[in-house]
């Protein structure tokens, strides 16, 4: 394969060099931070360190973290560091108890995010000549707005399609001769199905970008059997500025992280420890370049391992597995992310007591998604009428706090397993990456 660059002299840029350039912004950004974000300020000064104190990223161990519980403590501005008036959009999660993480752009923001994109797409072999056809959703959600925009950058024609309407997502797809699909993987497994109960046998498609939600090493090459073509992870946080972090090159094997904007570190998640290079632990970012929302060691929670083992691409961008897992209790489903504790807070505003049991697995190439309620005396009921109606009332309230639609089970009381008095809460049967599967 040819190997295909956007900024080929940043992404192959010598390792002392990209050390160099980290450092530099590394030093301005903390100033920046610190002059213009009170509860930075205040993070800072209590944990002792002044902008004068760190002078490189020899230095960044230095700084505190920042956590996804500090970005809904000062919902909606507390973190904005530019004035209101200098942010030309927003991007927003969906929130855990109703109080969401909105992160802020400056233009300057959205240009070096379309530029990282672009990167993802030239990375996987797109080109100026390719018609690159975009489902994932559009909106508040990051995923269509940052593919579209790094379409844009490297000229391709781009059908901002959104996601769903699947009938009118194939016939685009073949009419137009779509050759570049990006979106959820599920979804492009269910495109495939879809074509080939449709009797379509070939398809213009070469090339799928596929990111938001977890996927294993089968199901991607379940995607490209069905539908003739090179599929690739794209990894990305709301938080940071979406999608195109980190991107998967020729290789397929890790992703490249855009070590130009963001420095990557992995901790121990019980100690904040920074572990060495090739130690499984927690992913922490730091965005070097944001200027509206700009992040300094923020905890993603989830557990990978980096290696900069020198990839054949020649890109010499440090790399990141796929997320093994998480440190916290959130779970990606669908491309959504779901708490346990949304999942409380809507029973306990019905009237149920906390007691249920998340059930996750993938079952062809789609992920499933049902919670077990256990009746209480106020709700009990022996008819199968009355529990359909409580499954469906409480199926509606879910789907209003998640944002994804879960199946309702109601159980009789002390039927879910305690583990030594607890609920097991969460039991997800996907299977994900291994550390085998990883070789660096």
């Amino acid at each position: 394969m040819v190997m295909s660059y956007f900024q080929p002299e940043t992404e192959t840029m010598p390792v002392s060099e990209i050390k160099k350039l980290q450092s530099e912004k590394l030093v301005r950004q903390v100033r920046h931070v610190y002059k213009n974000c009170a509860p930075y300020r205040a993070k800072m000064d209590e944990a002792g360190v002044s902008p004068e104190d760190i002078r490189g990223i020899e230095d960044l161990h230095k700084l505190p973290f920042i956590t996804k519980a500090d970005l809904r403590d000062n919902y909606p501005y507390g973190l904005l560091s530019v004035p209101k008036s200098e942010c030309v959009r927003i991007h927003s999660t969906s929130g855990t108890t109703g109080r969401r993480v909105v992160a802020f752009y400056t233009q300057h923001d959205i240009d070096l995010w379309e530029d990282c994109c672009a990167r993802a797409l030239a990375a996987a072999g797109a080109t100026s000549e390719d018609i690159c056809q975009i489902a994932y959703g559009f909106g508040l959600f990051t995923g269509g707005a940052g593919l579209n925009g790094g379409s844009h950058k490297l000229g391709c024609m781009t059908l901002p399609m959104s996601s769903g309407n699947t009938e009118r997502q194939i016939q685009f797809m073949n009419d137009l001769g779509t050759t570049v699909l990006c979106c959820t993987p599920s979804y492009a497994a269910y495109l495939a199905e879809n074509m080939r109960e449709r009797g379509e046998a070939e398809n213009p498609l070469r090339i799928g970008i596929f990111g938001a939600e977890p996927w294993t090493e089968e199901m991607r090459r379940s995607i490209e059997d069905a539908l003739n073509i090179r599929a690739y992870d794209i990894y990305g946080l709301t938080e940071l500025s979406g999608p195109g972090v980190a991107f998967e090159c020729c290789e397929q094997h890790g992703m490249h992280i855009n070590e130009d904007h963001f420095i990557a570190e992995i901790i121990d998640p019980e100690t904040g420890e920074v572990l060495p290079e090739g130690s499984k632990g927690e992913l922490v970012f730091t965005s070097l370049d944001k200027e509206a929302f700009p992040l300094l060691r923020y905890r993603t929670r989830d557990i990978c391992i980096l290696s900069r083992k020198q990839c054949s691409c020649g890109r010499t961008f440090i790399r990141m597995t796929k997320p093994m897992g998480r440190s916290d209790d959130m779970l990606i489903i669908r491309g959504v992310n779901v708490f346990p504790s949304q999942i409380e807070t809507v029973l306990l505003n019905n009237g149920y007591t906390p007691n249920y049991q998340i059930v996750v697995d993938r079952v062809n190439n789609t992920d499933t998604f049902d919670i077990m309620v256990e009746m209480n005396e106020d709700h009990f009921t022996d008819t199968v009428s009355g529990v359909t109606a409580q499954e469906k009332k409480l199926a509606s309230a879910m789907k209003m706090m998640l944002g994804i639609n879960p199946g309702i089970h109601m159980v009789a009381p002390h039927s879910i397993t305690r583990s030594e008095g607890k609920a097991v809460r969460v039991v997800d049967k996907r299977k994900l990456l291994s550390d085998s599967q990883w070789k660096g």
